[in-house]
């Protein structure tokens, strides 16, 4: 099951660096932040769509492996042991201020949404394209469940 989640980790990595993502960035070249706070997003909504309590012990393997991941990226960037724990409590509470952001994401308008997740994206100038993204991301999701989804992550 273990590369099930190296499969759904690399397809999020994949999904994060799709090029239409940056249209709206505002610096001339996105940088390591603003492609983990997309991972982030992803990570998020997928953890959204699943959320039940008959995936809870799949969702916190997957959440732990995504999380272990992330510490070995940022290792290999070369941060040292020290930084490496800062930064990765940074990225856990990062991700969980996105998480509880989006909880009630279905039953937000578009401003409510774009107030939502702009905080996360300072980097970033067309929030509205990116709203529409991850609003088709989360749709494309809930077509299916999450043990099919994972099969078909690991087809890829």
């Amino acid at each position: 099951m273990e590369n099930n989640y190296l499969n759904l980790y690399n397809n999020f990595v994949k999904l994060t660096t799709n090029k239409s993502l940056y249209k709206g960035i505002l610096s001339q070249q996105d940088v390591f932040s603003d492609r983990l706070i997309l991972f982030l997003l992803h990570f998020a909504f997928f953890l959204k769509v699943y959320k039940s309590t008959e995936n809870q012990k799949i969702l916190q393997e997957i959440y732990d492996f995504n999380f272990r991941q992330l510490e070995l990226t940022i290792r290999e960037i070369g941060y040292g042991d020290q930084s490496i724990n800062k930064k990765m409590k940074d990225y856990i509470n990062t991700f969980h201020a996105i998480v509880s952001e989006i909880h009630f994401w279905d039953e937000l308008n578009d401003q409510e949404k774009k107030n939502k997740i702009s905080p996360f994206l300072s980097n970033f100038d067309d929030i509205e394209y990116l709203i529409d993204y991850f609003e088709d991301f989360r749709n494309n999701l809930s077509k299916k469940n999450l043990k099919s989804f994972l099969k078909s992550v690991s087809k890829q």
